[in-house]
Protein backbone atom coordinates (compact mmCIF):
# COMPACT_ATOMS: atom_id res chain seq x y z
CA UNK A 1 0.00 0.00 0.00
CA UNK A 2 1.84 3.27 -1.17
CA UNK A 3 1.68 6.56 1.31
CA UNK A 4 -0.64 8.80 0.06
CA UNK A 5 -0.79 11.89 2.24
CA UNK A 6 -3.50 13.74 0.52
CA UNK A 7 -6.16 11.23 2.41
CA UNK A 8 -5.16 12.36 5.76
CA UNK A 9 -5.59 15.21 7.64
CA UNK A 10 -3.31 16.49 9.68
CA UNK A 11 -4.60 18.93 12.12
CA UNK A 12 -3.75 20.29 15.89
CA UNK A 13 -5.83 18.01 18.94
CA UNK A 14 -8.98 19.43 20.18
CA UNK A 15 -10.90 18.79 23.37
CA UNK A 16 -13.31 16.32 21.68
CA UNK A 17 -10.54 14.12 19.99
CA UNK A 18 -9.81 12.96 23.49
CA UNK A 19 -12.83 10.31 23.96
CA UNK A 20 -11.72 9.01 20.69
CA UNK A 21 -8.01 8.90 21.64
CA UNK A 22 -9.23 7.00 24.26
CA UNK A 23 -11.48 4.54 22.40
CA UNK A 24 -8.73 3.94 20.33
CA UNK A 25 -6.06 2.74 23.29
CA UNK A 26 -7.41 -1.13 23.89
CA UNK A 27 -6.00 -2.43 20.35
CA UNK A 28 -3.83 0.68 19.23
CA UNK A 29 -0.38 0.27 18.28
CA UNK A 30 1.17 2.73 20.73
CA UNK A 31 4.70 3.97 20.16
CA UNK A 32 6.39 5.28 23.36
CA UNK A 33 8.77 4.65 26.07
CA UNK A 34 7.31 2.81 28.27
CA UNK A 35 4.43 2.64 30.55
CA UNK A 36 0.51 0.92 30.19
CA UNK A 37 -2.61 1.34 28.57
CA UNK A 38 -3.43 2.67 32.16
CA UNK A 39 -0.63 5.11 32.08
CA UNK A 40 -1.96 6.27 29.00
CA UNK A 41 -5.58 6.54 29.94
CA UNK A 42 -4.63 8.92 33.09
CA UNK A 43 -2.42 10.62 30.62
CA UNK A 44 -5.53 11.75 28.96
CA UNK A 45 -7.49 12.12 32.08
CA UNK A 46 -4.86 14.78 33.27
CA UNK A 47 -5.34 16.16 30.08
CA UNK A 48 -8.77 16.17 29.96
CA UNK A 49 -8.98 17.93 33.73
CA UNK A 50 -6.10 20.70 32.67
CA UNK A 51 -7.18 21.47 28.56
CA UNK A 52 -8.00 24.88 29.10
CA UNK A 53 -4.69 25.60 30.97
CA UNK A 54 -2.64 24.02 28.33
CA UNK A 55 -4.15 25.80 25.66
CA UNK A 56 -3.43 29.20 27.31
CA UNK A 57 -0.32 28.65 27.80
CA UNK A 58 0.32 27.48 24.31
CA UNK A 59 -0.81 31.48 23.33
CA UNK A 60 1.53 32.89 25.70
CA UNK A 61 5.31 34.01 24.32
CA UNK A 62 6.78 31.83 26.93
CA UNK A 63 9.28 29.07 27.52
CA UNK A 64 5.84 26.75 27.66
CA UNK A 65 4.24 27.72 24.99
CA UNK A 66 4.87 23.86 23.47
CA UNK A 67 3.92 22.75 26.71
CA UNK A 68 1.38 20.74 25.27
CA UNK A 69 2.23 19.90 21.28
CA UNK A 70 -0.57 17.84 19.81
CA UNK A 71 -1.43 16.51 16.58
CA UNK A 72 -3.73 14.04 14.72
CA UNK A 73 -4.44 12.23 11.58
CA UNK A 74 -7.91 12.19 10.78
CA UNK A 75 -9.80 10.26 7.78
CA UNK A 76 -13.92 10.95 6.76
CA UNK A 77 -13.95 12.64 10.31
CA UNK A 78 -12.31 9.80 12.11
CA UNK A 79 -9.34 9.99 14.20
CA UNK A 80 -6.68 7.70 12.61
CA UNK A 81 -3.48 8.15 14.58
CA UNK A 82 -2.30 10.91 17.55
CA UNK A 83 1.02 12.29 18.09
CA UNK A 84 2.43 14.15 20.71
CA UNK A 85 5.93 16.17 20.91
CA UNK A 86 7.64 18.44 23.13
CA UNK A 87 11.60 20.23 23.11
CA UNK A 88 14.07 18.22 25.01
CA UNK A 89 16.09 21.45 25.77
CA UNK A 90 15.61 25.37 26.10
CA UNK A 91 16.90 26.28 22.71
CA UNK A 92 13.99 24.07 21.18
CA UNK A 93 17.00 22.64 18.80
CA UNK A 94 16.47 19.08 19.76
CA UNK A 95 12.76 17.73 20.07
CA UNK A 96 11.28 14.55 21.32
CA UNK A 97 8.30 12.03 20.29
CA UNK A 98 6.33 11.54 23.25
CA UNK A 99 3.76 9.44 22.29
CA UNK A 100 2.36 8.17 18.98
CA UNK A 101 -0.71 6.10 18.68
CA UNK A 102 -2.44 4.82 15.78
CA UNK A 103 -5.19 2.66 14.87
CA UNK A 104 -3.88 -1.01 13.51
CA UNK A 105 -7.07 -1.50 11.76
CA UNK A 106 -6.80 1.57 9.31
CA UNK A 107 -3.34 1.85 7.93
CA UNK A 108 -1.33 2.68 11.11
CA UNK A 109 1.87 2.72 9.36
CA UNK A 110 0.12 5.66 7.11
CA UNK A 111 -1.23 7.68 9.70
CA UNK A 112 1.90 7.46 11.80
CA UNK A 113 4.29 7.98 9.11
CA UNK A 114 1.98 11.46 8.11
CA UNK A 115 1.86 12.35 11.55
CA UNK A 116 5.70 12.27 11.56
CA UNK A 117 6.44 13.79 8.55
CA UNK A 118 4.33 16.98 9.52
CA UNK A 119 6.08 17.40 12.72
CA UNK A 120 9.28 17.28 10.74
CA UNK A 121 8.20 19.83 8.21
CA UNK A 122 6.66 22.63 10.25
CA UNK A 123 8.49 22.27 13.29
CA UNK A 124 11.38 24.93 12.39
CA UNK A 125 13.52 24.96 15.19
CA UNK A 126 13.73 21.08 15.75
CA UNK A 127 17.26 20.24 14.10
CA UNK A 128 17.30 16.78 15.74
CA UNK A 129 14.95 14.35 16.66
CA UNK A 130 14.94 11.73 19.10
CA UNK A 131 12.10 9.16 20.39
CA UNK A 132 12.66 5.90 22.64
CA UNK A 133 10.84 2.50 21.37
CA UNK A 134 10.44 -0.54 23.32
CA UNK A 135 12.98 -3.06 21.82
CA UNK A 136 10.09 -5.77 21.14
CA UNK A 137 7.92 -3.31 19.77
CA UNK A 138 8.79 -4.10 15.94
CA UNK A 139 5.82 -2.18 14.83
CA UNK A 140 7.07 0.73 16.29
CA UNK A 141 10.52 0.75 15.30
CA UNK A 142 9.88 -0.09 11.51
CA UNK A 143 7.73 3.22 12.08
CA UNK A 144 10.68 5.09 13.13
CA UNK A 145 13.05 3.80 10.71
CA UNK A 146 11.23 4.42 7.40
CA UNK A 147 10.95 8.00 8.72
CA UNK A 148 14.88 8.23 8.74
CA UNK A 149 15.13 7.47 12.27
CA UNK A 150 18.07 5.58 13.91
CA UNK A 151 19.54 3.40 16.58
CA UNK A 152 21.69 5.64 19.24
CA UNK A 153 21.35 3.85 22.37
CA UNK A 154 19.70 1.34 24.14
CA UNK A 155 18.16 1.83 27.59
CA UNK A 156 17.19 -0.34 30.30
CA UNK A 157 14.58 0.56 32.33
CA UNK A 158 15.66 -1.14 36.34
CA UNK A 159 13.26 -1.43 39.20
CA UNK A 160 13.93 -1.88 42.80
CA UNK A 161 11.49 -3.52 44.72
CA UNK A 162 10.78 -2.12 48.21
CA UNK A 163 12.30 -4.53 50.46
CA UNK A 164 15.16 -3.93 48.49
CA UNK A 165 15.22 -0.03 49.02
CA UNK A 166 14.26 -1.00 52.52
CA UNK A 167 17.59 -2.93 52.74
CA UNK A 168 19.73 -0.23 51.26
CA UNK A 169 18.36 2.39 53.64
CA UNK A 170 19.91 0.82 56.74
CA UNK A 171 23.11 1.76 55.85
CA UNK A 172 24.55 5.66 56.61
CA UNK A 173 25.57 6.76 53.11
CA UNK A 174 29.48 8.38 53.10
CA UNK A 175 28.19 11.86 51.24
CA UNK A 176 30.35 14.21 53.09
CA UNK A 177 29.98 16.79 50.30
CA UNK A 178 25.80 16.31 49.32
CA UNK A 179 24.98 19.54 48.95
CA UNK A 180 21.22 20.77 47.59
CA UNK A 181 20.65 22.05 44.07
CA UNK A 182 20.57 26.17 43.11
CA UNK A 183 21.10 27.92 39.85
CA UNK A 184 24.33 28.80 40.72
CA UNK A 185 25.26 25.34 39.92
CA UNK A 186 23.93 24.83 36.67
CA UNK A 187 27.28 24.79 34.97
CA UNK A 188 28.75 22.38 37.27
CA UNK A 189 25.63 20.23 36.56
CA UNK A 190 25.98 21.03 32.66
CA UNK A 191 30.17 19.80 33.00
CA UNK A 192 29.01 16.68 34.85
CA UNK A 193 26.11 16.00 32.19
CA UNK A 194 28.44 16.91 29.25
CA UNK A 195 31.22 14.28 30.71
CA UNK A 196 29.21 11.80 31.48
CA UNK A 197 27.92 11.43 27.59
CA UNK A 198 29.30 9.87 24.34
CA UNK A 199 30.37 12.40 22.35
CA UNK A 200 27.25 11.38 19.92
CA UNK A 201 24.70 11.09 22.36
CA UNK A 202 26.01 14.77 23.77
CA UNK A 203 25.49 16.15 20.27
CA UNK A 204 21.86 14.84 19.57
CA UNK A 205 20.64 16.34 23.37
CA UNK A 206 22.19 20.00 23.23
CA UNK A 207 22.25 20.97 26.10
CA UNK A 208 23.56 24.18 27.72
CA UNK A 209 23.83 25.66 30.98
CA UNK A 210 20.53 27.44 30.63
CA UNK A 211 18.74 23.59 30.84
CA UNK A 212 19.92 23.59 34.30
CA UNK A 213 18.98 26.55 35.55
CA UNK A 214 14.92 26.80 36.58
CA UNK A 215 13.51 30.79 36.30
CA UNK A 216 10.38 31.81 38.60
CA UNK A 217 7.88 30.61 35.65
CA UNK A 218 9.58 27.47 35.77
CA UNK A 219 9.21 27.17 39.38
CA UNK A 220 5.89 27.62 39.51
CA UNK A 221 4.90 25.62 36.28
CA UNK A 222 6.73 22.54 38.46
CA UNK A 223 4.98 23.18 41.31
CA UNK A 224 1.64 22.89 39.13
CA UNK A 225 2.41 19.77 38.06
CA UNK A 226 3.80 17.94 40.87
CA UNK A 227 0.77 19.20 42.56
CA UNK A 228 -1.49 17.45 39.76
CA UNK A 229 0.08 14.53 39.45
CA UNK A 230 0.51 14.02 43.49
CA UNK A 231 4.65 13.91 43.52
CA UNK A 232 7.13 15.54 45.23
CA UNK A 233 10.89 16.24 43.79
CA UNK A 234 14.34 15.80 45.78
CA UNK A 235 17.74 16.62 44.13
CA UNK A 236 20.77 16.90 45.09
CA UNK A 237 24.56 16.46 44.09
CA UNK A 238 28.40 15.79 45.08
CA UNK A 239 30.86 18.25 45.32
CA UNK A 240 34.76 17.73 44.91
CA UNK A 241 36.66 20.62 46.24
CA UNK A 242 39.70 19.32 44.82
CA UNK A 243 38.39 19.57 41.19
CA UNK A 244 35.63 22.05 42.42
CA UNK A 245 33.53 20.08 40.22
CA UNK A 246 30.12 17.94 39.99
CA UNK A 247 30.53 14.33 40.41
CA UNK A 248 27.59 13.25 40.87
CA UNK A 249 23.96 14.09 41.04
CA UNK A 250 20.18 12.74 41.75
CA UNK A 251 17.07 13.59 41.10
CA UNK A 252 13.94 11.76 42.36
CA UNK A 253 10.02 12.72 41.54
CA UNK A 254 8.45 10.60 44.84
CA UNK A 255 4.30 9.28 44.34
CA UNK A 256 3.06 10.70 47.68
CA UNK A 257 -0.27 8.43 46.98
CA UNK A 258 1.38 5.49 46.54
CA UNK A 259 -0.41 4.64 43.18
CA UNK A 260 2.99 4.49 40.88
CA UNK A 261 6.65 4.04 41.29
CA UNK A 262 8.96 6.49 41.95
CA UNK A 263 11.12 7.45 39.34
CA UNK A 264 14.67 8.27 39.24
CA UNK A 265 17.23 10.57 37.50
CA UNK A 266 20.89 9.37 38.37
CA UNK A 267 24.25 10.65 36.58
CA UNK A 268 27.80 9.75 38.01
CA UNK A 269 30.83 10.61 36.15
CA UNK A 270 32.60 7.89 34.40
CA UNK A 271 35.79 8.22 37.31
CA UNK A 272 33.68 8.05 40.43
CA UNK A 273 31.69 5.06 40.21
CA UNK A 274 32.12 4.29 43.67
CA UNK A 275 29.41 7.01 43.93
CA UNK A 276 26.49 4.38 43.05
CA UNK A 277 26.18 2.10 46.25
CA UNK A 278 26.74 6.02 48.50
CA UNK A 279 23.87 7.69 46.36
CA UNK A 280 21.96 4.76 46.02
CA UNK A 281 21.93 4.41 49.81
CA UNK A 282 20.75 8.32 49.76
CA UNK A 283 17.98 7.72 47.27
CA UNK A 284 16.48 4.77 49.40
CA UNK A 285 16.79 6.76 52.90
CA UNK A 286 14.88 9.64 50.87
CA UNK A 287 12.35 7.29 49.38
CA UNK A 288 11.31 5.62 53.02
CA UNK A 289 9.47 8.79 54.15
CA UNK A 290 6.84 8.06 51.61
CA UNK A 291 4.52 5.38 51.09
CA UNK A 292 6.18 1.82 49.97
CA UNK A 293 6.77 2.04 46.19
CA UNK A 294 9.61 0.70 44.08
CA UNK A 295 11.70 3.46 42.85
CA UNK A 296 12.34 3.11 38.84
CA UNK A 297 16.19 4.01 37.42
CA UNK A 298 17.35 3.99 34.11
CA UNK A 299 20.97 3.20 32.12
CA UNK A 300 22.43 3.35 28.59
CA UNK A 301 24.21 0.24 26.86
CA UNK A 302 27.44 2.32 27.82
CA UNK A 303 27.03 2.36 31.47
CA UNK A 304 28.54 -1.16 31.77
CA UNK A 305 29.85 -0.11 35.63
CA UNK A 306 25.68 0.81 36.19
CA UNK A 307 24.54 -2.19 34.79
CA UNK A 308 26.79 -4.37 36.84
CA UNK A 309 26.14 -2.48 39.98
CA UNK A 310 22.38 -2.87 40.10
CA UNK A 311 22.87 -6.34 38.82
CA UNK A 312 24.65 -7.09 42.10
CA UNK A 313 21.90 -5.02 44.00
CA UNK A 314 19.25 -7.62 42.95
CA UNK A 315 17.16 -4.94 40.76
CA UNK A 316 15.29 -6.15 37.65
CA UNK A 317 15.49 -5.00 34.36
CA UNK A 318 11.52 -4.65 33.97
CA UNK A 319 12.10 -3.25 29.97
CA UNK A 320 14.77 -2.61 27.27
CA UNK A 321 14.24 0.13 24.91
CA UNK A 322 15.89 1.89 22.06
CA UNK A 323 17.06 5.88 21.65
CA UNK A 324 16.48 6.65 17.73
CA UNK A 325 17.23 9.62 16.65
CA UNK A 326 17.35 11.51 13.09
CA UNK A 327 18.23 14.89 12.00
CA UNK A 328 16.28 17.57 9.95
CA UNK A 329 17.85 19.96 7.25
CA UNK A 330 15.03 22.73 6.25
CA UNK A 331 15.51 23.96 2.92
CA UNK A 332 16.19 27.66 3.28
CA UNK A 333 13.02 29.53 1.49
CA UNK A 334 14.11 32.29 -1.52
CA UNK A 335 12.69 35.61 -0.83
CA UNK A 336 13.53 37.13 -4.17
CA UNK A 337 13.80 35.65 -7.64
CA UNK A 338 17.09 36.04 -9.62
CA UNK A 339 16.97 35.67 -13.43
CA UNK A 340 19.74 35.93 -15.53
CA UNK A 341 18.08 36.50 -18.84
CA UNK A 342 18.35 40.44 -20.23
CA UNK A 343 21.25 41.11 -17.47
CA UNK A 344 23.46 44.12 -18.35
CA UNK A 345 27.33 44.37 -17.90
CA UNK A 346 26.72 47.68 -16.15
CA UNK A 347 24.01 46.11 -13.34
CA UNK A 348 27.04 43.74 -12.64
CA UNK A 349 29.96 46.39 -12.02
CA UNK A 350 27.89 49.23 -10.71
CA UNK A 351 29.15 49.03 -7.66
CA UNK A 352 32.24 49.42 -9.00
CA UNK A 353 31.71 52.61 -10.79
CA UNK A 354 33.69 56.20 -8.99
CA UNK A 355 31.27 57.90 -6.33
CA UNK A 356 32.22 61.14 -7.31
CA UNK A 357 34.48 62.95 -10.22
CA UNK A 358 38.30 62.27 -10.07
CA UNK A 359 40.45 65.23 -9.52
CA UNK A 360 43.60 65.58 -10.95
CA UNK A 361 46.27 66.09 -8.15
CA UNK A 362 50.35 67.46 -8.44
CA UNK A 363 52.41 64.94 -9.58
CA UNK A 364 55.27 64.08 -7.50
CA UNK A 365 58.58 62.64 -8.33
CA UNK A 366 59.41 59.38 -6.94
CA UNK A 367 62.56 58.73 -4.95
CA UNK A 368 65.38 58.58 -6.19
CA UNK A 369 66.61 54.40 -6.31
CA UNK A 370 69.75 53.36 -4.78
CA UNK A 371 70.18 50.87 -7.71
CA UNK A 372 69.99 53.46 -10.15
CA UNK A 373 72.73 55.87 -8.03
CA UNK A 374 75.09 52.90 -7.95
CA UNK A 375 74.66 52.27 -12.09
CA UNK A 376 75.21 56.41 -12.42
CA UNK A 377 78.22 55.98 -10.46
CA UNK A 378 79.77 53.00 -12.39
CA UNK A 379 79.22 54.84 -15.53
CA UNK A 380 81.00 58.03 -13.72
CA UNK A 381 84.04 56.15 -12.83
CA UNK A 382 84.34 54.36 -16.34
CA UNK A 383 83.93 57.62 -18.14
CA UNK A 384 86.83 58.80 -15.96
CA UNK A 385 89.07 56.21 -16.57
CA UNK A 386 88.44 56.73 -20.54
CA UNK A 387 89.48 59.81 -19.69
Amino acid sequence: MTFDPQKLDIRALQFRDLDAIEALLPEALTARSSGSILDLVSHLDRIRSYYGLLTLLSLLPTDYKHVFSAFVAEKNRKIQAAIQVSPSNRNETTWRVDRLIADPGSGAQDSSTALIRHCLQNLWKARTWIAEVKVSNTDAMAIYRQNGFQPLTQIAHWDFEPALLAKLAQREPDLPNLLPVSNSDAHLLYQLDTVSMLPHVRQVYDRHVSDFKTGLLDSLMEGFKRWMSKTESVAGYVFEPQRKAAIGYFQMQLCQQGTFPHCAELTVHPAYTWLYPELLTQMARVAREYPAQSLRLTSADYQTEREEFFQQLGARAVEHTQLMSRSVWHKLRETKQVTLEGLQLSDVLGSLQPARKPIPSRWIQPPYNLDRRAEDSKSDSTKSDLN
